[in-house]
């Protein structure tokens, strides 16, 4: 196959009408450009320049080449840009997996700081109740970064971003509005808004009560911990869920267990050399956690 230094060779040729004015303008010795001529009449099967007493003359089949090697030479010059734009941020595509809790709670920010700096850069977001799933996607190709708690398990890089707080939450007039924290023995025998099996929480709750000896009475269970503080505030049990998920308040009252308890949130990246990913993860970290919600 032609190679693009051929083509150019070809099309300076043209441009020129003279091998001198031709290897001049490229940079380079005449041997060497009569060399790259040489092979492309090996390529097409026949001549593109015939030698003159004064010069040379293309041919009707180097004319014909030429004019495509013009567009196949542009298409080349926007390769590379594209390369260098996406290389600075400038473009691109990333697809962000975030714990559905989180997208507003941390990553609103940023996100809207990309659209503002980065207009070029096509963003795509998928919201997710359990890390592993989002895991499993990054690691088949489709997804970019994940921004969650932590998973089970995985051989990605992940970052520690930071800590959220698990906090309690119950009706105003339930018994626990009275006091300052919590303690993982007063969720004995109390009506339990859980989680379904396919959100992380759930996982993480039974292991977290098991550790305590504690176990759980659960009365329904649902997939959001945004749904699980609103139902614990309207009465219709106590709930732990994490502290991202009270960017709307709930009607009751949130409280935090005794002793306080934190889990990771990290963000984890098959490529974190990528430019877009990068990047991302540096206006993460620039931008930080929330700082807690007060206890109402």
């Amino acid at each position: 196959m032609a190679t693009l230094r051929a083509l150019e060779c070809l099309v300076a040729l043209v441009e020129t009408g003279s091998v001198t004015k031709a290897a001049a303008a490229l940079h380079m010795s005449q041997p060497a450009l009569s060399h790259q001529i040489a092979s492309l009449e090996r390529e097409l099967g026949t001549p593109v320049v015939e030698r003159l007493s004064r010069g040379v003359r293309v041919t009707a089949a180097g004319l014909a080449a030429a004019a495509e090697a013009r567009v196949a030479l542009r298409a080349a010059e926007r390769a590379v840009q594209a390369g260098r734009d996406v290389a600075a941020g400038g473009a691109g595509r990333l697809r962000l997996a975030c714990a559905e809790t989180m997208t507003v709670w941390l990553l609103v920010p940023v996100l809207r700081r990309w659209r503002s700096d980065r207009p070029d850069v096509q963003l795509e977001l998928m919201e997710f109740t359990s890390s592993d799933r989002m895991v499993e996607l990054l690691m088949a190709g489709e997804a970019d970064l994940v921004v969650g708690p932590e998973p089970s398990g995985t051989t990605a890089h992940v970052e520690h971003l930071g800590d959220e707080e698990m906090v309690v939450v119950a009706s105003s007039d339930h018994r626990f509005a009275g006091m300052a924290s919590v303690a993982v023995k007063e969720l004995i025998d109390e009506p339990f808004v859980h989680y379904t099996p396919d959100n992380g929480n759930a996982a993480w709750l039974d292991q977290f009560v098991s550790a305590h000896q504690v176990s759980l009475m659960p009365v329904l269970r649902n997939r959001s911990p945004r749904t699980a503080a609103q139902l614990a505030g309207a009465g219709m049990g106590v709930s732990i869920v994490p502290t991202s998920a009270l960017t709307a308040q709930p009607a009751g009252v949130v409280r935090p267990l005794e002793p306080r308890v934190y889990r990771g949130v990290v963000a984890v990246a098959a490529a974190p050399s990528d430019a877009l990913v990068s990047l991302f993860l540096r206006d993460l970290r620039r931008r930080g956690l929330p700082g807690p919600i007060a206890s109402v």
